[in-house]
């Protein structure tokens, strides 16, 4: 039986993060739909490659960087010419949309913007980082969609490259699936959600300045000295060091935990007193979204982009200015102390994978 013509999904990489994670929410979507799904990487690594669907192909162009993969890019479109290409983070958006302009195959290409990209670059530090807001202005006629996960991050991408604001669509990740509800009630990875107290206040991202994980721990910290309490944080990254040594400064090495990736956070999650964000920045924190949908309740930082819309101003969940660690506190332990209802299916729904992937076919211009 002859394979249909795939629908390509190109990033760097299948590391640790919130977008790789909805890309494979959105491929088992797809693939439930009946489409062939191509996850076309340029290095096949990370953790999330074990967790495409079985019947995705994975392509490992194998290269140390993104731009590595533009000629095998190209080479893949003419030998198997997908019918679109969703390029998902800045540096691939780039990469497929040079490709499709050199290919013979014209493939339908959409490129999708994850984050907040101006808040991004101010941890740029070389002039190619810094280049790539001119440059996706300068090339984005060559996209045939350009999609945000966020309105907060689509007024943003608009303002550093000077596209037109009507130019990008917000589309929300995908990101409540059966799975999600399924895993939440797997045995939790880790011994201290298994008992009944005290309550786990719980973060999980990145190990990078934009989580602001010492935020967290400072205001855990304060939190401390009024109730029993833990903080587990999920994830690896540069700072683990730093963090480690933030928690051994203020005492806290009995009560913080930070056990590194674990493949099913869910169900973490769903036992967690409080689920935090205190990031700087984001563009969609799809946590936030998880925790809501597993019925944590959550605080997070009013920080650009996403919160604001997830939480409805507020209403779904606590938020605080970023960086202001006594209310961040404040708000962990009214949490911990009250109860908070779990929002209506119906103001989750522009997050559910059925939602999402109505409006991707759209812009990918496919049908079932």
């Amino acid at each position: 039986m002859t394979r249909r013509a795939p629908i390509a999904l190109f990033l760097p990489t299948l590391e640790e993060g919130g977008a790789e994670r909805v890309m494979v929410n959105l491929a088992g979507g797809l693939v439930a739909r009946g489409f062939a799904i191509d996850f076309v990487l340029a290095r096949a690594k990370g953790p999330y490659v074990t967790q495409v669907p079985a019947a995705a192909r994975v392509i490992d162009f194998n290269t140390a960087r993104v731009l590595g993969s533009l000629r095998p890019l190209a080479r893949y479109l003419d030998r198997e010419r997908p019918v679109a290409v969703l390029a998902v983070l800045e540096h691939a958006a780039l990469v497929a949309m040079a490709a499709a302009r050199v290919a013979r195959a014209k493939p339908r290409v959409v490129i999708s913007i994850q984050n907040t990209i101006g808040k991004s670059l101010q941890d740029a530090c070389g002039l190619k980082e810094r280049s790539i807001p001119w440059l996706l202005g300068r090339f984005h006629r060559w996209a045939d969609s350009i999609v945000a996960v966020s309105k907060g991050a689509a007024d943003d991408f608009a303002r550093v490259t000077g596209i037109r604001r009507d130019r990008v669509e917000v589309i929300f990740n995908p990101v409540i699936t059966p799975a999600l509800q399924e895993a939440g009630h797997a045995p939790p990875p880790h011994p201290w959600f298994s008992e009944p107290s005290p309550p786990v206040v719980l973060g999980i991202g990145r190990l990078r300045r934009q989580k602001n994980f010492p935020a967290l721990i400072d205001a855990f910290a304060e939190v401390r000295r009024e109730r029993q309490a833990r903080l587990v944080i999920l994830g690896e990254g540069p700072e683990r060091a730093a963090l480690e040594s933030l928690v051994r400064a203020r005492g806290l090495q009995d009560s913080v935990a930070m056990p590194g990736f674990f493949d099913n956070p869910y169900a973490c999650m769903a036992r967690a007193g409080v689920f935090v964000l205190s990031s700087d920045w984001e563009g969609l924190p799809t946590v936030l979204i998880e925790s809501l949908a597993v019925g944590t309740p959550v605080v997070a930082t009013d920080c650009e982009s996403g919160p604001r819309e997830i939480l409805r101003d507020g209403a779904l969940g606590e938020l605080v200015p970023v960086g202001d660690v006594r209310a961040l506190a404040r708000s962990i332990s009214k949490v911990l102390s009250g109860t908070r209802a779990a929002p209506p299916a119906e103001m989750l729904r522009p997050f559910m994978v059925d939602t999402v992937l109505d409006n991707f076919q759209r812009v990918l211009g496919v049908c079932a």
